[in-house]
């Protein structure tokens, strides 16, 4: 018998242990949200028509649709992305590329970190006291996606910054030394090696925003509005506020509607993922 023997199959042991365990816990972990996603799709299915799709609410919400909703939503995530993009990238390019190593950039790090994990409420009384009451923008669309791209802001800057610092820096001194300027290296060699990391943060900022109520409460959304909104200034539905409406302010609402609201916008955030996950596989086989 080999005197290594004994503690390679010790750490052969500690392996398949550790194994078994991570194994374990996803397990544990994934399963309830399986779990939930399955009793939202059993309860809400029966909802899901034609009818509930196309047709804005009526008697007291408790028949009828919930297309003010859905396209109120879609106008949310739609201007938060309009917003929130183009700055965030923008900064986490200036952070991770032009920056200098100093205290300040430091503190500012730390700062976007701290903005991240600020409870939503908190935006949606700033976007309130902000762009609703001094830029007197009024309960609207654009107040609401100002506010939410202020909240979904540290994600993208974050995701961003931390993508480029992953392209190797070996990239960055071959285009310089071939002649190319900084912008140049840049826009054609590192943000096409990053796009992949910078999408996944961006999908995951504006499913936040997709996702939220506390901020369109206070700056955009409405308790009932069957009409749809015809430009920016004008306040809307959104599928957040209306399920906690549905399923706190009415009584005697079918449990039906209130699931298949639930599932539309699950629905609404999972084709928000495949989009971003065709996106991504596309610009990694591109790079590749």
């Amino acid at each position: 018998m080999n005197i290594s023997d004994p503690p390679r199959m010790k750490g052969q042991l500690v392996q398949s242990v550790g194994f078994n365990l991570l194994r374990g816990i996803t397990i544990l972990t994934v399963l309830p949200i399986v779990a939930l996603v399955v009793f939202i799709i059993i309860k809400g299915s029966p909802a899901i028509r034609w009818e509930f799709l196309t047709t804005a609410p009526s008697n007291g919400m408790k028949a009828g649709g919930i297309l003010p909703a859905i396209v109120g939503t879609l106008y949310l995530t739609l201007g938060t992305a309009l917003f929130s993009i183009p700055i965030g990238v923008a900064a986490g390019i200036y952070i991770s590329e032009y920056a200098k190593d100093n205290t300040a950039t430091r503190m500012i790090r730390i700062a976007i970190i701290n903005l991240a994990g600020i409870p939503s409420v908190v935006y949606g009384l700033f976007g309130l006291g902000l762009f609703v009451l001094f830029l007197k923008f009024g309960t609207s669309i654009l107040s609401a996606s100002l506010t939410l791209s202020i909240m979904t802001l540290p994600v993208i800057i974050s995701t961003t910054e931390e993508a480029l610092r992953s392209v190797p820096n070996s990239f960055r001194v071959v285009s310089t030394s071939l002649g190319a300027t900084q912008w140049q290296t840049i826009r054609k060699v590192i943000l096409p090696q990053a796009l992949p990391g910078i999408i996944t943060g961006i999908i995951l900022g504006l499913e936040r925003a997709a996702g939220e109520t506390a901020p369109i409460l206070f700056t955009g959304a409405t308790f009932f509005l069957p009409l749809l909104p015809q430009s920016p200034l004008d306040a809307t539905m959104a599928l957040p506020y209306h399920i906690f409406v549905i399923s706190t302010q009415v009584p005697g609402m079918p449990v039906s509607i209130q699931y298949g609201t639930v599932l539309v916008l699950l629905v609404f955030v999972l084709g928000m993922n495949i989009i971003a996950t065709l996106i991504r596989n596309r610009a990694r086989a591109k790079r590749q």
